[in-house]
């Protein structure tokens, strides 16, 4: 995928991104009119839910995303456990950051793979320490972001075309647990990015090793082609410069409250239209995205300082999914006879 092309249509995108932008805005909508805008943006994090096989039909999706929910809250459960102690959070990202790869590679679960789980993690951990809230009343928050997002996700149902169709087999769905030969190497670098993100993550701030991990979990993605590794990173890292100039630009208009409800969901619906044809476009809105997102939990919006360390962080963590890439042997076209 070139820098200045878009890649082809995989169909209209607006039905998921509409999905998406809901299940974000809703959340922090309603809680702020009932004065309790807190819990809303730990709440709008559960439409990582919506992201999820959004290519397959809806009774599918339904079938499906109760796991990829499960496997959010358990990962938001762990980065409040780990919370306290520094040391617990490092280890923790490491052993998320593996076991969400090893499930979302054996079991087929495709885009956009084990990154978010490592994101939840981090970002639980962060918030629950930045922000005062009581470790259970997060979690509630967050699976009950869940549980809307789906039933936003679920909500085509209601008509009877999406009910028409006949769903597969849940371990047709979600075959597994296997890896083959291209998911052993996305796994092992996965662990690798992983480990070495964190030990460089000591150097600069610990508290910072989930987004440097991340980077490179995004980069990986669920390609085993060195060619998208090195196309990825160098997206990764260009759209999140671009994408942190743009939070500074909303900073200045210091959105709260419904303003920012829809502001974010406005920038979640441009992100689904754009993802899957542009990597560094969508890295433009997903940046000022979960900056203004993770702001409004802790009340540092507007704090450019973060949006300096992230990219640098990205930087730090894209370069190192894209290196990652060299592990796999160069592919070498085959002549045509």
């Amino acid at each position: 995928m070139s820098l200045f092309a878009f890649g082809p249509s995989r169909g209209p995108r607006w039905p998921i991104g509409l999905q998406a932008a809901i299940g974000l805005a809703g959340p922090i909508a309603v809680m702020t009119l009932l004065g309790l805008p807190a819990l809303g943006y730990i709440a709008a994090s559960g439409a990582f839910t919506v992201l999820f096989v959004g290519s397959s039909p809806v009774v599918e999706r339904a079938r499906v995303l109760p796991f990829v929910a499960a496997g959010l809250i358990v990962s938001a459960a762990l980065g409040v456990l780990a919370a306290p102690s520094t040391w617990l959070v490092l280890e923790g990202v490491v052993i998320v950051a593996i076991g969400s790869a090893a499930l979302s590679f054996g079991f087929r679960l495709g885009p956009p793979g084990p990154l978010f789980f490592v994101l939840v993690f981090g970002l639980s951990a962060h918030v629950v320490t930045s922000a005062p809230i009581a470790s259970p009343v997060y979690l509630a928050a967050f699976a009950a972001g869940c549980a809307f997002s789906y039933l936003v996700a679920v909500s085509p149902l209601l008509l009877p075309r999406p009910r028409s169709v006949t769903a597969r087999p849940l371990r047709d769905l979600l075959p597994g647990p296997a890896l083959d030969a291209d998911g052993r190497m996305l796994l092992l670098r996965v662990a690798i990015v992983s480990v070495i993100g964190v030990l460089s993550a000591l150097v600069v701030d610990p508290a910072r090793s989930y987004w440097v991990v991340g980077a490179a979990v995004a980069v990986i993605g669920v390609a085993a082609d060195r060619a998208a590794a090195l196309q990825r990173g160098l997206h990764r890292m260009l759209g999140t410069i671009v994408g942190a100039g743009l939070y500074a630009l909303l900073a200045l208009l210091h959105p709260a409250g419904l303003w920012l409800a829809l502001l974010l969901g406005i920038l979640q619906f441009l992100i689904e239209l754009v993802v899957v044809r542009h990597y560094a476009l969508a890295l433009v809105f997903i940046t000022p995205l979960v900056l203004l997102l993770t702001g409004a939990a802790t009340g540092d919006i507007g704090d450019m300082s973060i949006a300096l360390e992230r990219i640098v962080d990205t930087i730090v963590g894209a370069a190192l999914g894209a290196a990652s890439g060299f592990l796999h042997p160069r592919r070498i076209p085959r002549a045509v006879s």
